[in-house]
């Protein structure tokens, strides 16, 4: 399947453009390797979410505007790993996000794949980062719905509202 959105060719260095999916697990490759991540919220305003992540033995902060179809604003910097521990335990909103990352070339594209641990274990998503809103892909066979528009998937809205209490 090729997915393709009718928007304005838009390209801007400091700007996400992400979709995202549901993953098909009985069709998902298994015994991938995967980098673990954990990461909290020192603001989830729509207008603006800051987070803290460790990713592997990296830390980052990273800042998002407020989302529009599917891209929106975002400024990421790498922070020292003990900052970014210290920030996670002592001033992130919990429960904290926990996942493994999946990295898998498509045709082209990177997609990165989520498995949620903690309160959100059992979801599973699938995010590709394109040039432009209307660039076209084509979809692995293991993505199920997409779920780009829907705010109960974004990491800063799993915090108040855990995918074990949907």
């Amino acid at each position: 399947m090729v997915y393709n959105l009718y928007m304005s060719n838009q390209q801007n260095m400091n700007r996400e453009i992400e979709r995202k999916f549901l993953v098909l697990l009985e069709k998902f490759p298994k015994n991938l390797h995967y980098e673990l991540f954990r990461q909290g919220y020192l603001s989830t305003k729509k207008e603006r979410t800051v987070r803290v992540r460790l990713a592997g033995d990296k830390g980052f902060l990273t800042i998002k505007g407020i989302t529009k179809g599917v891209s929106r604003s975002e400024y990421e910097y790498e922070i020292p790993k003990d900052d970014a521990i210290n920030l996670i335990e002592t001033l992130c909103q919990k429960p904290l996000i926990e996942k493994k990352r999946y990295k898998i070339e498509h045709i082209g594209h990177t997609w990165e794949v989520d498995e949620f641990l903690g309160e959100n274990k059992g979801l599973w998503i699938a995010e590709i980062e394109l040039n432009a809103e209307d660039e076209k892909f084509e979809t692995p066979d293991w993505l199920g719905d997409e779920v780009s528009h829907d705010s109960r998937y974004f990491n800063s809205s799993l915090i108040s509202n855990p995918f074990s209490r949907w």
